[in-house]
């Protein structure tokens, strides 16, 4: 266990959109410290989601965040020699970031076929998320599923 809380680290907005959760994305896009490589890709993707979904850039990124981001999730807890899986609420820092995490792995799953480059699967996922389907839809009701489930473990939560 931690001996004290690790500090919140401050990310700097991006340059295009002064968004701090764009800048969170990108990171999150990154490999290997290639920035402004990940950071082609976003905007890429932003561009060509607003186009298809006739929105600007920022207001779809929240209105996507919204559609994926969990409320409930279920955490281990240990009472007694058994392990239950108790209904929790996510915080909001936590929640924003299951749902960025989200968007970006179920974007790297999708086939190469007809989607060629990383900022088009994103794109297209970001527009699934829109219309309430997608991985990152189906992780978010994952969650939600689960919590449901273990509801009647909900009074081990302190």
């Amino acid at each position: 266990m931690r001996s004290k809380r690790p500090p919140v680290r401050n990310i700097a907005p991006d340059s295009k959109y002064h968004s701090v959760t764009v800048s969170r994305l990108i990171n999150y896009v990154m490999k290997d410290g290639k920035q402004s490589v990940a950071r082609k890709q976003v905007y890429r993707a932003l561009e060509s989601a607003a186009t298809q979904s006739k929105k600007k850039p920022l207001e779809l990124l929240e209105t996507v965040l919204a559609a994926v981001t969990p409320q409930m999730e279920v955490r281990s807890r240990r009472v007694g020699g058994a392990a239950y899986q108790v209904p929790m609420p996510v915080r909001p820092r936590r929640s924003e970031a299951l749902a960025l995490r989200w968007l970006v792995q179920e974007s790297n799953k999708r086939p190469n076929k007809q989607l060629h480059s990383f900022g088009e699967k994103l794109a297209a996922e970001m527009l699934d998320a829109l219309e309430n389907t997608g991985g990152a839809i189906n992780r978010k009701q994952t969650a939600h599923r689960m919590a449901e489930a273990n509801k009647a473990f909900a009074h081990f939560r302190w």
